[in-house]
């Protein structure tokens, strides 16, 4: 039987979830990451057996190993896998998203901000500085004076952990 290795195109299967178990990701149907089933927008895609909304996509997802489309832990785990075989990858904070830096949370002046807007704690609005460059945030505190803002990766500071099953060898 074949072994996966460096450049190989495969179809795995995944899911990413967070040391208490909850998951972020997945490519397996009715896997839902968190909230998704709850939004607006996911209209009749949502039942008791788990839903396809939020932006989820399910599926087995084809990468190329070695390109980077995962987290290169996930890279090495595949090389010498078979068709079939599973593993469990577990990713420090530092080498996911970072740590978590409180310097990243910054409040901004009401007046500063466009008068029509109105922002409500767990939106994610992408802000643009005075050099034209976008950064993603997400609102965590709104008073009458100010906006307070983290521009942390929503899953800075958390160990990931991602069980794989190698699907399929491509051609």
């Amino acid at each position: 039987m074949a072994l996966a290795k460096n450049g190989d195109k495969v179809k795995i299967d995944f899911t990413g979830s967070l040391e208490d178990g909850t998951v972020f990701d997945s490519t397996i149907e009715g896997v839902c990451p968190p909230d998704e089933c709850d939004s607006d927008d996911c209209g009749d895609d949502c039942d008791d057996e788990g839903c396809d909304c939020g932006g989820h996509e399910s599926g087995p997802m084809e990468l190329t190993i070695g390109e980077g489309e995962l987290f290169s832990q996930v890279d090495e785990a595949l090389v010498g896998m078979a068709p079939g075989d599973k593993k469990s990858v577990v990713i420090p904070a530092v080498d996911a998203f970072g740590e978590y830096d409180k310097d990243k949370v910054f409040s901004v002046p009401r007046s500063d901000l466009p008068e029509d807007l109105q922002p409500e704690v767990g939106d994610e609005l992408v802000l643009t500085n005075e050099d034209d460059e976008d950064l993603g945030v997400q609102v965590v505190e709104v008073t009458a004076e100010s906006v307070t803002f983290d521009s942390n990766h929503p899953l800075a500071g958390e160990d990931l952990t991602f069980e794989v099953t190698l699907l399929e060898i491509l051609p």
